[in-house]
């Protein structure tokens, strides 16, 4: 490997410096080799870390454990790829704690397209194994280049990558473990069949990791960070896979679950996202791609199309005159561009998304669409 991927993985691997703190590293310096390139008081200066931390940098403690990571790496035929780098997931990119070096065994260009996370309980129903199964097949054959992301968990987490490959698409698992190891063991003939299909697995733990199955949390914030949106197929209240829902929230990206009984403890999660606001109920892919506004074409797309513009009363067209041509933007933000109280214009939002002019995201933000 070459000297930079080896600079990428020592600062991932500096004792007491975590993800943000190497977001925050890259922030100021820009990459690793001008954060290894810093001196001490540049280090405790214009990043202001402590003087213990920026002593490890400018002593290169990493670098030992790179070597043999990079080692590891050729000998297992896994990629490292640096969040500095263009084969990166752009999406992953935005999130404010991605990891700046993730794991790839397979090909990374998968994920490169659009990608939806597609997750849910381990003790999933037949009702919730032929869901997951319909909604793939169908994003499979309608959205060109789509990867199904998911985590090879028992349950709908493989039934989403088994239906990506059934249908003849591309899918990446993500996994709380270090490569070439798949978790949980069961699955590997899964992981091996995803990567003869052209699929990916990925993890951001290098090998020196000790598993003590506590990283399946910080696994599942890569798994919202990677797709335009997450779609919850049954969860239970407690289930993993709220977190992912929480995380895709957390970074302004969609949120969507499946309805399920209104008795079924396997469903109960997934259900509360959509009675509380917290996720947008779909039934198909088509569903799917009218929430996350892809243009692509679904039967009943040249309808709504051609459908008349919204009558909009003046203020509700002085307000929608006021919003970026593509760009999301917050009620703050709003109020500054108008110069409106908060409370008046969330009256003529609600008239705007009645008219389907626009919509409103999470965080507050609204995105014009007309």
């Amino acid at each position: 490997m070459s000297a930079k991927t080896v600079e990428d993985i020592a600062l991932t691997l500096i004792p007491g410096i975590g993800v943000k703190g190497v977001v925050h590293l890259l922030e100021v310096f820009g990459s690793a080799e001008r954060v290894f390139a810093a001196s001490e008081e540049e280090l405790a200066g214009r990043a202001a870390l402590r003087r213990d931390l920026a002593q490890r940098i400018v002593r290169r403690e990493g670098f030992a454990a790179a070597e043999r990571e990079a080692a590891h790496c050729v000998r297992h035929g896994l990629g490292a790829v640096a969040s500095t780098d263009g084969a990166y997931p752009s999406l992953l990119r935005e999130t404010p704690d991605y990891p700046h070096i993730i794991y790839v065994k397979g090909d990374p260009a998968v994920l490169a397209g659009p990608c939806v996370s597609v997750v849910g309980t381990r003790d999933a129903s037949a009702y919730g194994q032929k869901m997951c199964a319909r909604i793939v097949h169908e994003l499979v054959e309608r959205v060109p280049g789509v990867c199904i992301v998911s985590g090879l968990a028992f349950g709908i987490d493989a039934a989403a990558h088994r239906a990506a490959l059934e249908a003849g698409g591309a899918t990446a698992a993500v996994l709380p473990c270090p490569l070439p190891d798949v978790v949980p063991a069961q699955h590997t003939a899964l992981a091996r069949e995803i990567l003869e299909r052209g699929g990916a697995l990925v993890t951001e733990l290098h090998s020196q990791v000790k598993q003590k199955g506590a990283f399946y949390l910080a696994r599942n914030r890569i798994i919202a960070g990677l797709a335009a949106g997450t779609v919850v197929v049954e969860s239970p209240c407690g289930g993993g896979s709220l977190m992912t829902a929480h995380c895709a929230d957390g970074y302004g990206r969609s949120v969507m679950a499946v309805p399920g009984r209104a008795d079924d403890p396997s469903s109960r999660g997934a259900n509360l996202l959509i009675r509380n606001h917290k996720a947008q109920l779909v039934l198909s892919a088509a569903d799917v791609v009218e929430e996350l506004m892809w243009d692509v074409d679904l039967p009943g797309a040249a309808a709504r199309a051609e459908r008349a513009r919204p009558e909009l009363t003046a203020a509700e067209a002085s307000l929608l005159a006021s919003f970026p041509a593509s760009d999301a933007v917050t009620l703050d933000e709003l109020v500054v561009r108008t110069g409106q109280g908060a409370p008046e214009l969330s009256a003529v939002l609600l008239g705007l998304e009645m008219a389907g002019a626009v919509r409103q995201l999470p965080g507050n933000r609204y995105l014009r669409l007309l």
